[in-house]
């Protein structure tokens, strides 16, 4: 390990104040000393994001096309180099982080798409008999600096679904990164910087609790865009006072699997999303609900597929479960499953900790207001019941203070669209588990999900404001 890594403002890298220890969440091994922001830096990077916003947006779109099309070009020429990062840092499985790296060049190739076709409207005002000469064009711009707060589960490409879209839409951003991976955010600064980006057009500035909150509260940035837990992320908007607030906090999936399911489909995909990077995702599968009729026969054939997940390692190809994030997250994930098992729940499969690696679970016989139900486990962790009809199974997800995305399976049309209409969430996934994510489309939830929008179209609007520009036509002389 060299000295401590330090961090960057203003297009310059900083040696901070003090320092923070970055480990591997496999081995506790010491991966890096991270330079941490002090008061003055905090100042200087706000500074430096408020200054650099005028800059931001003079830039043409082709401009902001060409700075995104070279950032995702150096991102995939480096793609290797950012796939080991994240997984010695966050304990991804290295063919996790392979993807995710690949998810990122797209996410930054569709912004450089849509910093071309911001669009526009015209809005006819000639209603009535007072307002014929009137016209009104309506143009979206830069809302200023932004500052975005992310978490750990994707410490690249929930990084890069902040920076694009803020980049596309000509605004200049701050990024806190979160403490247990601060790494992959700092690597993507010198992308950005190698990229032609302005200084002061992304700021990466690792900090802490008091330091981050007074980036909150400051009123130069006129947008928080947050991604973490629903605790922290409701807090922080009580903070931001006349600034607008996107949250995605996180939820507790549910999937409905009916008697007409392809049930061999099912539980391969409930496997792969209850399982993946040790279910440390807000959209992981954690409840999966089982017409009565086929609950023996899916059970059945989700334990022959989760018996083949592999745990241990993620530096081995092969794994599919690595560690949790740190050895509290595993302690607190092994607490939840004894506590349930003592309130009755039965495990069909797993539950054993090795260190930070928790086995994948599958547990049953689970009461709705058992953590392992009702709150997000954020670990490898699946429960099993069973329903008579679609509408109980959809009165059971909703029951849930979360509402982010939901699956079902079903070979019935009017089915898919009956749990369109009443599922209370932020996307319905039909045939698929709610896992899915493209990185285009509008990603977000309700209720304790969170607020507002991701995905790069969305995001950008959220990102800019709409201006109307009224024309009072008058008939030209003679015309």
């Amino acid at each position: 390990m060299q000295g401590p890594r330090p961090f960057l403002v203003n297009g310059e890298w900083k040696p901070g104040t003090s320092t923070a220890r970055v480990t591997n969440p496999f081995n506790g091994q010491l991966i890096a000393e991270v330079c941490q922001a002090g008061e003055a830096d905090a100042e200087e990077a706000m500074a430096s994001s408020a200054a650099a916003a005028p800059v931001m947006g003079k830039l043409a779109s082709h401009a902001r096309y060409n700075i995104l099309q070279e950032i995702a070009a150096l991102l995939y020429k480096r793609r290797d180099e950012f796939a080991q990062t994240i997984t010695a840092e966050a304990g991804k499985p290295i063919a996790d982080a392979r993807r995710e790296v690949g998810r990122a060049v797209q996410t930054f190739t569709i912004a450089a798409e849509e910093a071309k076709r911001i669009p526009g409207e015209v809005v006819p005002l000639d209603w009535t008999p007072t307002t014929e000469s009137f016209l009104g064009m309506l143009r979206r711009f830069p809302i200023g600096p932004i500052l975005g707060i992310t978490p750990f589960n994707f410490p690249l490409n929930l990084v890069a679904h902040k920076v694009a879209p803020a980049l596309a839409a000509g605004n200049s951003i701050l990024i806190k990164p979160a403490p247990q991976a601060p790494l992959t955010a700092l690597l993507l600064g010198e992308v950005a910087l190698a990229a032609g980006l302005p200084p002061g057009g992304l700021n990466v500035l690792p900090c802490d609790n008091a330091i981050a909150e007074r980036l909150v509260v400051d009123p130069r940035f006129k947008l928080l865009s947050f991604t973490g837990s629903a605790a922290v992320g409701w807090m922080l908007k009580t903070k931001c006072g006349k600034k607008k607030v996107t949250l995605e906090l996180g939820g507790n999936a549910g999937v409905i699997i009916e008697p007409d399911a392809d049930l061999d489909l099912a539980a391969q995909r409930c496997a792969a999303g209850g399982f993946g990077y040790a279910g440390q995702t807000c959209i992981s599968v954690q409840r999966i609900l089982v017409h009565h009729s086929v609950a023996d026969a899916f059970s059945t054939k989700l334990l022959l597929q989760v018996a083949r997940v592999k745990a241990g390692d993620p530096a081995d190809e092969t794994t599919v479960v690595g560690p949790l994030i740190d050895q509290a997250a595993t302690q607190r994930v092994e607490g939840w499953i004894e506590e349930a098992v003592a309130q009755g729940a039965r495990v069909l499969l797993g539950g054993k900790r090795r260190g930070s690696v928790l086995e994948a679970t599958v547990l049953t016989n689970v009461k709705r207001d058992m953590k392992v139900s009702c709150q997000e486990v954020f670990g490898p962790v699946v429960t099993v019941s069973s329903y008579r009809q679609l509408s109980d199974a959809i009165a059971v997800l909703n029951a849930s203070d979360y509402g982010l995305q939901a699956g079902i399976f079903t070979q019935d049309i009017n089915k898919v669209f009956y749990a369109f209409r009443h599922l209370e969430v932020g996307a319905v996934v039909a045939n698929e588990i709610p896992t899915f994510r493209a990185d285009h489309m509008p990603y977000g939830g309700v209720k304790d999900s969170g607020l507002g929008r991701e995905g790069v179209r969305a995001a950008i609007e959220d990102m800019t404001e709409p201006r109307l520009l009224v024309l009072n036509l008058k008939e030209p002389a003679g015309g």
